[in-house]
């Protein structure tokens, strides 16, 4: 018995993943479950941002305020998303190939998506900097709220849609899950130390609230692929352009965080992505095609992450007790 928990503790991400697909593609193949569908989406779309607080405000209690600051590699980050998106939008509105259109716009839409609420985790499991990461997710965040309403128009213009009003509909989406759990673990911290104390006596909960999230997360991945109405082509398209991304943000970050010690945190920041953010960015300001994008991303990043932790766990048993690309 014991070895079974262990292998789900160790493989609990990838155990995750397998769960979230498979639950979904037996229910795609079960016509007699279809009828209770509408009811199980809206219960899992009232959970995730739930259970995203949840992890939000755990997090949040582990940091100190005053650690929430910017750094240089900070800027580095930022300027690397901004001048991505904005030289992937000069390329849609240059190619003509509606297809071709679709696939820039995927990797866009991975370029300016915001990193992940649950960021702050891994980066902890992987012995990064957890209040750099949120600091810059805080970042990003404001920065997305900004740009996409700056730059999408441009490519696909929406009469009556006006730059206050994309930026109210992100930053709608981004408040609650980001900025409130922050001011609940600052008040609970300063005002109910015992509770906050309490609190710090999980310090694994985030951890496994993540991998919840992360078979849900999934599971709607799982969902958008098999609504998708694009072709193979494009579809192969957009899965590559998505994997292109991934590699180029993950490696970009861990290579400008070389340069200021953080390379794990940067690495992090830069390259996992809040993809259900995505796929709503998408369905919201691009077309449903550009969606699927962010369900790719899910897939990619969580993979790595899911090796990331594994090396990590096998340095940790081998007595190496700093991070392992340090």
């Amino acid at each position: 018995m014991s070895r079974v928990l262990r292998f789900v503790k160790d493989w609990m991400l990838p155990i995750g993943m397998a769960l979230g697909a498979s639950l979904y593609l037996v229910y795609w193949a079960s016509p007699w479950l279809h009828p209770v569908g509408s009811i199980v989406l809206k219960a899992v779309k009232t959970i995730q941002p739930v259970l995203l607080f949840a992890m939000l405000f755990l997090t949040f209690c582990k940091v100190e305020p005053h650690d929430l600051r910017p750094h240089r590699w900070h800027g580095w980050l930022l300027l690397v998303q901004i001048s991505l998106f904005a030289l992937s939008a000069l390329a849609v509105i240059v190619v003509p190939s509606e297809s071709a259109k679709a696939v820039i716009e995927s990797f866009m839409l991975c370029m300016i998506c915001p990193t992940a609420t649950a960021c702050a985790v891994v980066t902890g499991k992987l012995g990064g900097d957890m209040a750099g990461v949120i600091s810059y997710t805080i970042l990003i965040n404001l920065v997305t709220a900004v740009m996409v309403p700056l730059i999408v128009p441009a490519i696909h213009p929406v009469e009556g849609v006006t730059f206050v009003t994309s930026f109210s509909l992100i930053m709608a989406k981004v408040f609650p899950l980001l900025v409130c759990p922050c001011l609940l673990a600052w008040l609970v911290r300063y005002l109910l130390p015992p509770l906050h104390k309490w609190l710090l006596s999980f310090p694994n909960l985030p951890f496994y609230i993540w991998a919840v999230s992360l078979t849900l997360a999934i599971l709607m991945t799982t969902r958008a692929f098999m609504h998708s109405s694009c072709g193979l082509l494009t579809l192969s398209g957009i899965g590559i352009a998505s994997l292109l991304s991934c590699v180029l943000q993950f490696w970009g970050g861990k290579c400008i965080g070389q340069r200021y010690g953080h390379r794990i945190t940067a690495g992090q920041a830069l390259g996992q992505k809040n993809t259900v953010f995505a796929i709503w960015m998408g369905y919201t300001f691009m077309s449903p095609v550009t969606s699927v994008a962010g369900g790719f991303y899910s897939i990619w990043h969580n993979v790595f992450n899911s090796w990331q932790l594994y090396r990590q766990r096998k340095a940790i048993e081998a007595g190496v007790t700093t991070p392992v690309e340090k």
